[in-house]
């Protein structure tokens, strides 16, 4: 049974002025943790509104990544996953992410999630809230480590061109 819808754009728009409002502040300050912490009410609602199986442990996933990638950020922990795995990238979901320190990481495992959700998912605002994510884990991603945001946004480039027919 589909979700109530009555004050749902009312509440994406509130979600998407957090999200603007913590990735302003995450500029200013670079530092990610005011959006994070923002978008956590995003991430929340996003768990809300998915119904499918596929996409109810998509949106839960994410869930988990946000709050981990605030416990991160909070706790200044430095982990090299590219290390760790002896690899420097990674299928998430179909999609190549470069590895890299894991606070790095997980906003682009958000970032593919998200891509995860607004693919999958058939309601207009769990795609909203799908946007915001993704948004959000890109200035994340540039906050934390700028040259990382370019490699990654270089793989999501050629994941696209493969893409094209």
């Amino acid at each position: 049974m589909a979700k109530p819808y009555k004050y749902a754009t009312p509440i994406c728009l509130a979600l998407t002025a957090l999200a603007i409002i913590g990735a302003v502040l995450a500029f200013l300050l670079w530092n990610p943790l005011p959006l994070l912490i923002l978008l956590l009410p995003t991430a929340v609602y996003e768990v809300y509104r998915t119904q499918g199986e596929s996409t109810k442990w998509a949106s839960w996933l994410l869930l988990l990544v946000v709050v981990g990638e605030v416990v991160l950020v909070i706790a200044n922990v430095e982990l090299d996953v590219a290390a760790f795995l002896g690899e420097e990238a990674a299928y998430v979901g179909g999609y190549e992410v470069p590895m890299g320190d894991l606070r790095v990481v997980a906003p682009a495992a958000m970032a593919v999630l998200a891509v995860i959700l607004l693919i999958r998912t058939r309601g207009v605002y769990t795609k909203w809230l799908a946007v915001i994510i993704f948004l959000a884990a890109f200035a994340v991603v540039y906050t934390m480590d700028a040259s990382y945001f370019g490699r990654l946004l270089h793989v999501g480039v050629e994941e696209g061109l493969d893409k094209i027919p």
